[in-house]
């Protein structure tokens, strides 16, 4: 029996804020939605699901310590051009790296609730 992954779910504060982070940098276009509760963009084979966190923790100070999880998103060109375009609108970005005997370029950001994501090139 295969199993793959279709839904990448992320527990959020603000779904509205991250719905239109995602579509107006990344394009994602809208497949379902329970305003302000859920929604679910599609990025490509997989889908991007937002859901707002329970009750108990809507009032709480956000959480500071950093996850180990990196969302990555792959480009087949345009990287630069993209990282400075997500400069420009305020958006925390990394530096473009490169590991040696790795054909990628590789920049690392910050969704405005502090998710890490990673875009991703191949040479």
């Amino acid at each position: 029996m295969p199993v793959v992954m279709s839904r990448l779910l992320l527990y959020v504060r603000d779904v509205a804020l991250l719905k239109s982070f995602y579509q107006t940098h990344f394009g994602f276009p809208l497949s379902e939605e329970s305003e302000n509760e859920w929604v679910v963009l599609k990025a490509g084979a997989i889908e991007l699901a937002l859901h707002r966190v329970g009750e108990p923790w809507r009032e709480r100070p956000a959480h500071t310590s950093t996850s180990n999880a990196k969302i990555v998103f792959s480009l087949d060109s345009g990287l630069t051009e993209l990282r400075e375009k997500l400069v420009r609108a305020g958006v925390r970005m990394r530096d473009v790296k490169r590991y040696e005997g790795f054909a990628q370029l590789l920049c690392d950001g910050e969704d405005p609730e502090g998710n890490v994501f990673q875009l991703s090139q191949a040479d």
